[in-house]
């Protein structure tokens, strides 16, 4: 899909890290971005700067996500874009033991649905939300392309470490959905492809010692340093240009494979 000024997208997550490189590596093509986030005062600031509409969306609640796309709407036309980079890292161990006691400990629930309905429902109520309106739309070129849905998953999804049963189990959903959904929509001329970062220079990221991050890094084979958000919108754009990627996955993490810990 040509990305210019006639095209109009939907980037969750789209205050920080992958999601605000994606958004603004769009709005440099001229795109109308429209950027969904919970952080309302750094989601106005990146949308003003690039000229875009900051939606205050929950996505993990239907209401939020529905306004969110009206609103959206309202401002820049129907998109024929989606990139879902909204989501939350959660590290807890399945069971435990209390290191004073030795009593055992159980991950607790909540933690294990909150992580699952943001990340992968989240994902998926966001892309029956933008479908169902692409879905309205006349195709943009000879194949009968209305829309290009990508997707974020993580190494984790194939490589889950320590404490990550839920981080994991949420990540491998968006990736094993990838296939189906793209069956879902191809008679509607709707692409879904999935991006599989592995570890990036994030905000939560940098929220880590200098230590730990310059251990991290140095855990990647080749190159030896995090990964950058500008690569991850790079490859965004380049599964959205690309017409005849459909129903695929890149893993993008320098050739890691993660240990248990």
């Amino acid at each position: 899909m040509k990305l210019d000024s006639s095209i109009a997208a939907v980037v969750t997550g789209g205050a920080s890290g992958l999601g605000e490189a994606t958004a603004r590596a769009l709005a440099a093509k001229g795109v109308k971005v429209a950027i969904f986030d919970m952080n309302a005062e750094r989601g106005e600031q990146v949308a003003g700067e690039i000229g875009g509409v900051f939606c205050q969306v929950n996505v993990a609640d239907d209401a939020s996500v529905e306004a969110g796309f009206a609103k959206a709407r309202a401002a820049n036309g129907q998109e024929r874009v989606l990139v879902n980079c909204a989501g939350i890292a959660t590290a807890i161990k399945t069971l435990g033991r209390d290191r004073e006691t030795g009593a055992i400990k159980k991950h607790p629930m909540d933690a294990f649905e909150r992580t699952i309905a943001i990340n992968l429902i989240g994902t998926f109520r966001c892309i029956m939300n933008a479908a169902a309106g692409m879905m309205e739309t006349d195709p943009v070129d000879a194949d009968g392309q209305r829309g290009v849905i990508i997707n974020t998953a993580s190494v984790a999804a194939q490589d889950g470490q320590i404490g990550q049963a839920a981080y994991t189990a949420s990540k491998a959903g968006v990736l094993g959905m990838t296939l189906p959904i793209a069956r879902d929509l191809m008679s509607e001329g709707i692409r879904v492809n999935t991006i599989l970062p592995g570890i990036f220079e994030t905000p939560m990221m940098k929220g880590l010692p200098e230590k730990a991050q310059q251990s991290l890094a140095a855990a990647v084979p080749f190159p030896k340093r995090l990964g950058k958000p500008e690569e991850y919108a790079k490859t965004a754009l380049f599964l959205i240009d690309h017409d005849y990627i459909n129903a695929e996955y890149i893993r993008m993490d320098g050739a890691i494979r993660m240990g248990p810990k």
